[in-house]
């Protein structure tokens, strides 16, 4: 027994000893975690005791060349509930569905689940939410927010574009401007107990929000009205499926309206217009019957913007471009003769005029007034396939324009080593190709502004709250296109046109108006819809403002000479004094 001993006190010493460095060890993690690590872990705890609602920043202001207002905001709320906090759960869901119009389901799902916070419902008007507010009900949080307003309802509807919930731009400017406009969203905070209960001598800390800038843009007001109202006249008249209306300074790419009818309403933009509804589709009291994909594709269709989202075959206002290209490479002149019997064969193709009987001996510029096919056959064989893509790259027509809108359609033009001379020859006189309507537009502003291609937009500038400057938008203007020379040969040639020629109908007696006409058919050909256009610009020595109208599918007369023509020149008529630019012969 005695021999035992040492080996027990050898034991002891060892658990001593270990103890001991246990405890010296845990002492020093201990001093670590008070010391080095201690506003880390305050950080932790703090957390755990604090929540937190997020407050919405006011979006920036769109605002129009003029100062009008088109996008604002309004004063709504978020209604939430805290179901740690809730002292009366029945009286919250009695009262919530009442004020909210929501279905008690709906509301006792929210309240009765167990979180640390469940939003109810966002957007509630103000009114509403001071009532909620002045029930006094524990648990329940009303946060006032801001959400989207549009004074003018469905003007530029396509091209502002309108937000989501959560305040972000879903289309046009809205979301290509995410960045200026949206803001940053502050914080509301609040401590809490373990139990997640609110404590009550503590108060709120709140980190305001940073609202937004405002945006300043090309768009005018008053040419916007008047381009919708033009728009959906004709579109009546005309029984048509669509209008577009594009104005634009050829000089600079600013665009004072851009219109696509119908527009939709952006205070409501997700109840579909009967016109975008597929055939059969059925309507109820509460609305479209569309559901999923069905609606969304439907919504899709609505939101588009036709000028800049969609192609189509710009039929002879394109001559412009193929007239520009021979002058300038030198393989025709405006007296040069042609000879059109109705028609020019190409290869095995017959091609036909517009006009059956011909027009028979005529010069170029006579040519470029009656839009003969033949002619402009001639001219495109006479420049030949690569001569002709050289060109086509040259004006810039295998690029986007650059438009600061979302979702810019490319040009769809043959691969160059799939063309032969029939092909050509339809290029020539605008078939067989699309482009989009804001590539025509800022095409033919580049040939009639003295040659220098111009880049269509809407951002002017960016400014604070108070006004002050924070950003001027600078474009890529300037990249020569084509000559002096041959742009002011077509600017003579374009005021033929509307003097005696096909555009005879946009004429306005005091004013030098240049313009081109179109009708061009829709595939698939068998289908016998039309597309009507024509485009215009004044004054002709001088162009200051462009107009294209796009009438799609007209009934009955649809000719572009016949019902585009007049729309533009409604719309100069308006246009031009409102924009100081007198008639000839009138004193300052």
């Amino acid at each position: 027994m005695q021999k035992t001993r040492p080996f027990h006190r050898r034991k002891i010493v060892v658990i001593f000893l270990g103890c001991a460095l246990a405890l010296v060890l845990l002492g020093i993690r201990l001093a670590h975690l008070m010391i080095a690590e201690s506003e880390h872990y305050a950080t932790l705890a703090e957390d755990l005791h604090e929540r937190e609602r997020s407050i919405k920043a006011a979006r920036g202001r769109i605002l129009d060349r003029g100062g009008n207002v088109l996008a604002d905001n309004r004063t709504v709320c978020t209604v939430s509930v805290i179901h740690s906090q809730i002292e009366d759960p029945e009286r919250v869901i009695e009262t919530l569905s009442r004020e909210l119009e929501l279905p008690e389901e709906t509301v006792r799902k929210r309240v009765e689940k167990v979180s640390s916070i469940e939003r109810v419902r966002q957007n509630v008007d103000k009114e509403t939410g001071d009532r909620i507010r002045n029930c006094n009900l524990a648990g329940v949080k009303v946060d006032e927010d801001y959400r989207r307003y549009y004074p003018f309802g469905s003007m530029a509807s396509k091209v502002l574009g309108f937000t989501g919930g959560d305040n972000q731009g879903i289309i046009g400017l809205e979301v290509e401007y995410e960045e200026e406009l949206s803001g940053t969203p502050g914080k509301i905070l609040t401590l809490t107990d373990a139990r997640g209960v609110e404590l009550a001598d503590t108060g709120e800390s709140r980190e305001e929000p940073v609202p937004g800038n405002d945006l300043v843009i090309s768009l005018d007001y008053n040419i916007q009205k008047y381009a919708e109202q033009a728009a959906y006249q004709v579109m009546e008249q005309k029984q048509a499926d669509s209008v577009s209306i594009l104005i634009m300074n050829p000089k600079n790419g600013e665009i004072y309206a851009m219109t696509n009818v119908p527009e939709f309403d952006l205070n409501d933009p997700y109840t579909l217009l009967p016109q975008y509804m597929p055939e059969g589709t059925a309507q109820s009291a509460a609305g479209s019957t569309l559901r999923g994909e069905a609606l969304q594709d439907a919504l899709n269709r609505m939101w588009r913007n036709g000028c800049i989202n969609d192609t189509y075959e710009p039929g002879s206002t394109f001559k412009i471009i193929t007239a520009s290209a021979g002058l300038e490479a030198g393989v025709v002149t405006p007296q040069d003769s042609f000879s059109c019997p109705g028609y020019r064969m190409v290869e095995d193709r017959r091609i036909r005029c517009h006009k059956v009987g011909g027009h028979g001996t005529e010069t170029f510029a006579q040519g470029i007034q009656n839009s003969c096919n033949p002619v402009f056959i001639e001219v495109g064989l006479r420049l030949g396939i690569d001569r002709y893509f050289a060109y086509f790259d040259q004006f810039g027509l295998n690029e986007k324009t650059g438009i600061d809108l979302p979702g810019e359609a490319a040009t769809i033009m043959h691969k160059k080593e799939n063309v032969g001379q029939v092909e050509l020859a339809t290029i020539s006189f605008g078939q067989s190709f699309q482009i989009t309507p804001v590539q025509l537009a800022a095409t033919v502003s580049s040939i009639v502004n003295g040659g220098t291609r111009v880049t269509p937009h809407f951002g002017v500038s960016v400014r604070a709250n108070d006004g002050a400057l924070l950003k001027l938008y600078q474009y890529d203007d300037g990249r020569r296109i084509l000559s002096e020379e041959t742009s002011e040969q077509m600017r003579g040639l374009l005021e033929q046109v509307v003097d005696g020629g096909s555009g005879k109908n946009a004429y306005i007696e005091g004013y030098r108006i240049g313009g081109k006409t179109a009708t061009s058919e829709t595939l698939p050909r068998s289908a016998n819809k039309y597309i009507s256009s024509f485009i215009g610009f004044a004054p002709a020595d001088d162009p200051q403002v462009l107009g294209l109208c796009i009438i799609n599918n007209p009934q009955g007369v649809y000719y572009g000479g016949t019902i585009a023509a007049p729309v533009i020149r409604g719309m100069f008529e308006n246009i031009l004094p409102y924009l100081g630019i007198r008639k000839e012969g009138d004193q300052p």
